[in-house]
């Protein structure tokens, strides 16, 4: 454990920072998941009314620098290319 104060206060805030780092993350593993059980159930009213929330969450996530802007770009193209081969 850190002696020095500024140490103490950079684990506490480290500490802090990655379990919001984690739950942002897991929040948009979760919306993604949605998206992608309504693509392969073939629904297509569901992915659709899945992927802008699923983009939304991955945008704050950027924003808020949890992921980097090509990861998202990246994350939204499969999403939104998964969801446009639904017949």
């Amino acid at each position: 454990m850190a002696n020095i104060k500024s140490a103490k206060k950079r684990v506490i805030t480290s500490q802090i920072r990655a379990e919001r780092n984690k739950a942002i993350k897991s929040k948009v593993k979760t919306y993604i998941k949605k998206v992608d059980a309504a693509v392969a159930a073939g629904d297509k009213a569901a992915a659709e009314a899945a992927l802008p929330v699923a983009i939304s969450e991955i945008s704050k996530a950027a924003s808020k620098g949890i992921f980097h802007k090509n990861t998202a770009a990246r994350k939204v193209s499969r999403i939104t290319k998964a969801v446009n081969t639904l017949a």
